[in-house]
């Protein structure tokens, strides 16, 4: 069969469901001559369809004569069973109940139909369980190929796209993963890690009331992790184009149209349709503009929701909390239960479905529906991590002059090591749990909703096997099953996770947002390609797991690209860009640590010899506040300004280029300022430039690919014309 219909049996023949269920069959059966035969069971009815050969006959001589130059796999032999279902699939959601005009889908809501999937093939379902959809490959390469004829070029591409995606994190791992093991191994041969762990300054106090001076030295063990940055290839893409086009070349797709494609596929469900013109609605645009802004204002609400939170917890944490090590410590804690919380907002948000359009709509709303939806996923996910390296510990005052949430709570400051240390731990608990949660629910929830299916229809299988179950699978194609052995089959397919258009759409947005997370705010942490290459080895396999043994067949698709797909990782690799150019410039220290070194350092006269240019470094960053000054003692009371060793003390340092004075800013820091700029401009420069370049060079089409195209067509063209004499000598 080529579809299956499900519906309930009702005991009212003359009820309103089931004379709607009759006459969408019937309009079936009379449209285009389709075979619709009918298996009963205890409780539901299955409407097995099968389409004549004539439909896929004319489809063929369609693609032929298209403009596009369909020369594919269709035209070179018999139509796969891939095409067949999805010609089916899209002639049953343009069929209608001629009195109300209602769709399938529109009855499905009507509960007039329960649901509609087609048929797992036995053999080539096997197949692709031995040698791909099991967890003993995950180093084996992917048969891509088949994987193609079995559930289309769309499911092959993404699968394709992902190998490929995550073959090149190998080397970003590499690199990550040896800038992170170099700042462990040499952080003692650096003067700046000697400078804060043999630092006698006293720091302010991070919080109000409980917090207490500290010393700078008491950093020492995080300066000695996170010295390093690094930031990912931005050429991934140009890649990707020159490995897709040799596959979509081998499965003569490569001049695909997907307009072209429908409106082929519209002719074979109606030949006398009319062509859908296409409009645009100002005031419908205006309207989506303004919900999506909505949308993102109140994923910048919870944003700052997080970061009053956090700010309540440092408090609350250092107040209150009965373990020492919690109250000397309550930022970092704050830090990870804020990084906790923002998980939970993210999987909740996740949740939340936009509308989805109807599974026959055009192309073009699909796209517009995938840009609507990663826009809203993206905000969700890197609001807050925006918030933390753009603004965290920038816009909280200083001494005698913080800035305070309802004149009440003081807004948190970076990290005691700095601010990147806030966005490391971040990253890594979101990604940590994301990953890991992501895969446990995904995989063990198909797998047990299929387990308490299948005891259910377990009477069928052991029908099936007093029929001789192996000689019905290996009758010929096209031969009947016994009824048993059609229930059994039925069922084992019925009892599978109900799939749609969508569940692809699911699987490359879960990809596309880890990719922004390889890539944007990589700088401040260089672990995260090797993450998501340790990830992705096991999705693989999961995705291949849930397609050919847990999930319905999907529908096979035609496609020649990943789509819209494209586009969104282009826009990510320009905000990867102006991401880690701003992290570098502004997040980190490496831009005043270049001004100390030719500027104001030991160095800067030219003169020194036998000294690290560094030296210093730590002590020129920071600022004192003196407890004399009345607006200080407003800010500290008498307690916090006593060290835990009972040393009671007249002044503390803060991180900031400020007079000790008036606290007004010093020339270091706009010096600093316009340096920070001048790198943020030249880096973006330099790297748009290196990915123009990279994209000139790497040929979006490897040569072996064009000329074997181009001998394609030559080939076909000699056959059309040597048809063309042959008819002109008949006749």
């Amino acid at each position: 069969f080529d579809y299956v219909l499900v519906a309930k049996i009702s005991d009212d023949e003359n009820s309103h469901l089931v004379r709607k269920q009759k006459a969408f069959i019937e309009t079936l059966k009379k449209k285009l001559n389709i075979h619709v035969s009918e298996d009963d069971d205890d409780n539901k009815v299955f409407y097995c369809i099968r389409a004549p050969e004539k439909i896929f006959e004319t489809y063929r001589y369609l693609l032929k004569v298209s403009d596009a130059c369909n020369w594919s796999c269709e035209q070179q032999g018999t139509i796969p069973q891939s095409t067949r279902i999805r010609i089916v699939d899209f002639i049953l959601h343009h069929t209608h109940i001629d009195s109300e005009e209602e769709y399938l889908p529109d009855l499905m809501k009507k509960n007039v139909f329960e649901t509609h999937f087609c048929l797992h093939e036995k053999r080539e379902q096997k197949e692709l369980k031995q040698s791909w959809a099991r967890w003993s490959a995950c180093f084996r390469g992917q048969p891509i190929t088949n994987v193609r004829n079995y559930l289309g070029e769309k499911v092959a591409l993404y699968f394709l796209w992902l190998g490929w995606y995550t073959f090149l994190l190998i080397p970003a791992s590499v690199i990550g993963l040896v800038v992170f093991l170099y700042g462990l191994a040499f952080y003692s041969t650096s003067p700046l890690i000697k400078e804060v762990c043999q630092s006698n300054v006293i720091m302010c106090p991070l919080c109000d009331n409980t917090c207490r001076v500290w010393e700078l030295s008491d950093t020492c063990m995080y300066a000695k992790v996170l010295y390093f940055y690094s930031f990912y290839s931005t050429v991934f893409l140009e890649f990707w184009k020159c490995h897709r086009s040799s596959y979509v070349s081998a499965w003569k797709v490569f001049d695909w149209c997907e307009e072209e494609e429908e409106l082929i596929l519209e002719i074979v469900n109606n030949a006398h349709c009319e062509p859908k013109m296409h409009r645009h609605s100002y005031l419908r645009s205006t309207i989506v503009l303004v919900l999506v802004t909505l949308m993102l204002l109140v994923i910048i609400g919870l944003t700052h929701v997080l970061v009053v939170s956090r700010v309540i917890a440092t408090v609350l944490l250092a107040e209150n909390s009965t373990w020492q090590v919690i109250t000397e410590n309550s930022q970092t804690v704050a830090v990870m239960l804020g990084a906790v919380l923002h998980y939970i907002t993210i999987t909740v948000m996740t949740r939340v479905k936009a509308h989805k359009p109807p599974t026959h709509s055009h192309a073009a709303v699909e796209r517009s529906f995938t840009v609507k939806m990663f826009i809203f996923q993206f905000f969700t996910m890197f609001s807050s991590l925006i918030y933390t390296a753009f603004f965290l510990g920038r816009i909280n005052g200083h001494p005698g002059g913080y800035v305070r949430i309802s004149g009440k709570w003081r807004l948190e400051e970076c990290h005691p090591s700095g601010c990147l240390t806030d966005l490391f731990i971040q990253m890594s608990i979101i990604m940590v749990l994301k990953q890991t949660f992501n895969n446990i629910f995904e995989y063990s929830g198909p797998w047990f909703s299929r387990w308490l299916k299948r005891k259910k229809a377990q009477k069928f299988r052991r029908r099936c096997v007093k029929c001789f179950k192996k000689e019905a699978m290996n009758t010929k194609e096209g031969s009947e099953l016994c009824e048993n052995c059609k229930l059994e089959d039925l069922h084992r397919n019925y009892s599978l996770i109900k799939t749609d258009r969508f569940s692809l759409f699911n699987e490359f947005l879960e990809m596309v947002i880890q990719f922004s997370f390889t890539t944007i705010f990589v700088a401040a942490f260089p672990l995260a390609p090797l993450l998501a290459l340790l990830n992705n080895i096991i999705e693989i396999r999961l995705d291949a797991i849930k397609m050919v043994s847990l999930e319905r067949r999907l529908v096979p698709m035609k496609a020649n690209d990943i789509g819209v797909w494209t586009d969104v990782l282009e826009a990510i690799g320009v905000l990867a860009v102006i991401a880690n150019g701003l992290v570098i410039g502004i997040s980190s220290d490496f831009i005043p640590r270049l001004v100390y070194q030719y500027f104001y350092g030991p160095c800067a006269s030219g003169s020194a010899t036998g000294i690290d240019c560094m030296v210093g470094y730590i002590n020129n960053t920071l600022s004192i506040a003196n407890v004399s000054d009345e607006r200080v003692r407003e800010d500290f009371t008498s307690s916090q300004m006593v060290t835990y060793s009972g040393i009671n003390v007249t002044h503390c340092s803060y991180r900031d280029y400020r007079s000790n004075e008036d606290f007004s800013l010093t020339n270091q820091y706009w010096v600093i300022l316009a340096a920070r700029l001048v790198f943020i401009i030249l880096f973006e420069h330099v790297v748009v430039i290196f990915k123009c370049v990279a994209s000139w060079f790497v040929p979006t089409s490897p040569l072996d690919v064009t000329n074997e195209r181009l001998y394609d067509k030559l080939r076909r063209l000699k056959e059309e014309l040597r048809s063309f004499k042959e008819h002109n000598r008949t006749l």
